[in-house]
């Protein structure tokens, strides 16, 4: 290797590492914030869930019975997946435009600004993730090593999220509305995701339709993982896999492309 490839390696391996140590100090700020000057504190991350479920319970269980069995985890799983989901692009489209003063800072890497609530959300779900086991552990289920490939499934969830989060937040600095679209965009797709409900009792004839919506795919494959010990639909996953690639770097690009026209419209 000849000096000048030494001298363009180095550079670059040191700005992996700022960036990495800088998307860890931020997520810790976020985490941080989110939660200061609260009594309960970081334990909200699982109080919200909880009582989310209980609601469903209620209402599913007791008023409009589903028959679905052991509903805890069942519901538990699929919202655990949604809320990443929801809160990170609700989160991401207001990245860029929340974070004025950072974008005007000469050097900033303003692409880690949605990867920053993609991964504070994660964190989040990662720690209600025990409480979830603990209800298929409890309610009578059994964890089978099928559990082993669920950081693929959301290393997939990741991508797909942040391939998103980077065209929304471009196009949230470019169109204002975007952010209010955005939030009652997810809030009519959480009814077309299987959340509370199984996918199977989608009538035939709308679901084509309704598999149009990758959140049902992930949703579905985390229950298969985690409640009923089956690989998921494999074929479904690598198309989805596929399709989340080109889309980050699509996102990516564009966020890129605009990223000069950011402080203009700031």
């Amino acid at each position: 290797m000849n000096n000048t490839s030494a001298v363009a390696i180095v550079p670059l391996g040191r700005r992996v590492i700022y960036i990495r140590d800088l998307l860890h100090a931020l997520v810790l700020r976020d985490i941080k914030a989110q939660y200061k000057s609260s009594i309960l504190g970081i334990l909200w991350s699982l109080i919200n869930p909880l009582m989310q479920l209980m609601v469903f319970s209620f209402l599913f269980r007791v008023v409009l019975p589903l028959g679905i069995d052991n509903y805890a985890a069942f519901a538990f799983s699929g919202m655990l997946a949604w809320s990443w989901f929801q809160l990170s692009m609700l989160q991401a489209t207001s990245a860029i435009t929340s974070h004025r003063e950072l974008i005007r800072r000469p050097g900033f890497p303003a692409p880690i600004l949605p990867a920053i609530t993609v991964t504070t959300n994660l964190i989040n779900m990662l720690m209600a993730l025990p409480l979830l086991l603990l209800f298929i552990v409890f309610s009578g289920g059994e964890l089978k090593s099928t559990a082993l490939f669920l950081p693929l499934l959301m290393m997939l969830q990741f991508v797909f999220t942040l391939s998103l989060a980077y065209l929304t937040a471009t196009a949230n600095v470019l169109f204002r509305d975007i952010q209010h679209l955005m939030a009652v965009c997810l809030q009519l797709t959480f009814y077309f995701t299987p959340v509370f409900y199984s996918a199977s009792r989608v009538p035939e004839k709308y679901k084509f339709l309704y598999e149009l919506n990758p959140m049902v795919h992930l949703v579905t494959a985390y229950r298969d993982l985690l409640l009923f010990g089956q690989i998921p639909n494999l074929r479904t996953l690598s198309f989805l896999a596929l399709a989340s690639v080109v889309l980050l770097v699509f996102g990516y690009t564009f966020f890129m492309r605009m990223r000069d026209r950011f402080v203009e419209e700031l």
